[in-house]
């Protein structure tokens, strides 16, 4: 590993108040290559002092931001949008470096950033409150107004459409906002904010900070100018910045973990579903809250299904995702690859049978076989826990509604997938399945009008979809007698 950043690698700042600035903390934080190990770059972390200035340039912006007109903060984020999607191949070569995500899959995420930011500034001109029956002589309105300075959290595995969904959603609702993105994955997120200040963001309206997350958590979730904590990550820290949240009384969104099941029903194209499957599978190495991860495969169509599945996967190319032959590029670090491939150890030690993939490929990098997993017994950790990773979980099912008890089987509930060519299949399995977000003969339903979340652990609160405000914003209703007499 060496520790001299490379030149490509943009430098890494903070933005508080309008500046991007080292901060005044003396810490730094590697940014790693995890196709290479070496170090990209040195993010600055922020101090407490630094927290303390974006959240009162925040709360100091909040005012003005809150009375700009509707439609010249949509044209920001329209003019944002732009700018995004004009950095394409800059930020696709980015996320390559930071994450390891194929550079051919970078202008996908762009396009969903680009999109977001869109969603958003059309429904801004929509946030329409209520005119509501009263007694004669009263005029009663329910109204909506920014709920105010918004904390916000998103983690690596999203480095572009993370931080775009949760600042166009704080921006276009009169929001403003202090983001902590991943410090895996800085710079993509540092590049959108750019965008949003070329774009034209007033100075204070979005502050972008990286450090110690436990820090940078208590600070802002404990300050009283902050009203909204909106969290995407997994569980466990989801939990504890509940209960952080909860501590203060502060309203959240909290998008977390998931163990998508994906039901493949007898009346399926076997062969159809399992290309299908391997391609949303794999997607930035497993490494997605929706990827679908246990598959239930009727007993009739199992055996072609497995085929084409594995056949599939291992025409994947494997390797630097700079290259743009690549399908998958290695996982965001070592521990990630140690986890799942300590998961799926246990599965074979249960009894699994390991299709294709489960080892580690060559010595430099994070580098992970697609891996396929067979008659995995339900005492296997994987079918519990959510694995994050290039893995596929296969059981088989003879009973519709025996499969739909096991797909719920897990405190998961953020995505499911089913295939069948019925529709009073599809209607049972969309009664039965207990999920935030079900999709049926593909692989979609996480679109900008779709909202976005899921139920159990896997939190609550919905992004996206005419929903995409509530958080953002609360209610006042106003009871007005116009007569005194």
């Amino acid at each position: 590993m060496t520790d001299t950043p490379q030149p490509s690698y943009p430098e890494l700042r903070l933005l508080i108040d309008g500046e991007w600035t080292d901060g005044t903390g003396e810490d730094r934080i590697p940014v790693e290559n995890p196709s290479t190990g070496a170090i990209l770059g040195l993010l600055p972390a922020a101090s407490e002092a630094d927290i303390n200035r974006a959240i009162v340039a925040a709360n100091r912006a909040f005012p003005l931001w809150r009375a700009t007109h509707p439609r010249k903060r949509a044209a920001i984020l329209r003019k944002a949008a732009e700018l995004i999607r004009s950095r394409s191949d800059d930020l696709s070569r980015l996320m390559a470096l930071e994450l390891g995500k194929p550079v051919k899959d970078g202008p996908a995420e762009v396009g969903r950033a680009g999109e977001l930011l869109e969603w958003h500034a059309e429904q801004s001109l929509r946030t329409f409150g209520e005119v509501i029956p009263g007694p004669a002589g009263v005029t009663q309105r329910a109204l909506r107004f920014p709920v105010g300075p918004v904390a916000a959290f998103t983690p690596w595995n999203g480095p572009g459409a993370s931080p775009a969904r949760k600042i166009s959603a704080a921006l276009a609702s009169g929001c403003t906002i202090v983001i902590k993105p991943a410090e895996e994955t800085p710079a993509t997120a540092i590049v959108l904010a750019e965008c949003f200040q070329e774009a034209g963001v007033p100075a204070g309206v979005l502050n972008m900070v990286f450090g110690k997350p436990a820090m940078i958590s208590e600070k802002l979730i404990s300050s009283p100018a902050m009203r909204l904590v909106t969290f995407t990550g997994s569980v466990p820290v989801g939990r504890s910045l509940a209960v952080l949240a909860g501590k203060h009384l502060k309203p959240q969104i909290l998008e977390l973990g998931g163990h998508a099941p994906c039901i493949v029903c007898a009346d399926a194209d076997p062969v159809q579903a399992a290309e299908m499957s391997v391609i949303s599978k794999f997607r930035n190495s497993g490494q997605i809250c929706i990827s679908p991860t246990r598959f239930f495969l009727h007993e009739d169509i199992h055996d072609t299904f497995v085929n084409a599945f594995v056949a599939a996967a291992e025409r994947l190319v494997v390797g630097d995702p700079m290259d743009p032959d690549t399908g998958m590029g290695p996982m965001i670090h070592n521990r990630r690859l140690q986890a799942v491939d300590d998961l799926i150890r246990d599965a074979i030690a249960c009894g699994a049978v390991r299709r294709t993939g489960g080892k580690r490929i060559g010595e430099t990098g994070a580098f992970y076989a697609p891996t396929v997993l067979t008659d995995v017994p339900d005492s296997a950790r994987i079918l519990s826990e959510e694995p994050f990773g290039p893995v596929a979980v296969v059981q088989k099912f003879s009973d519709l509604e025996e499969v739909c008890d096991r797909a719920n089987a897990t405190d998961f509930g953020l995505a499911a997938y089913a295939f069948t060519q019925s529709a009073e299949t599809a209607a049972k399995i969309t009664d039965r399945i207990d999920t935030g977000i079900l999709s049926i003969n593909h692989f979609g339903g996480a679109s900008p009008e779709i909202p976005f979340g899921g139920v159990k652990d896997s939190g609550y609160g919905r992004e996206g979809g005419a929903q995409c405000f509530d958080g953002y914003l609360t209610w006042k209703s106003v009871s007005h007698k116009t007569s005194t007499r």
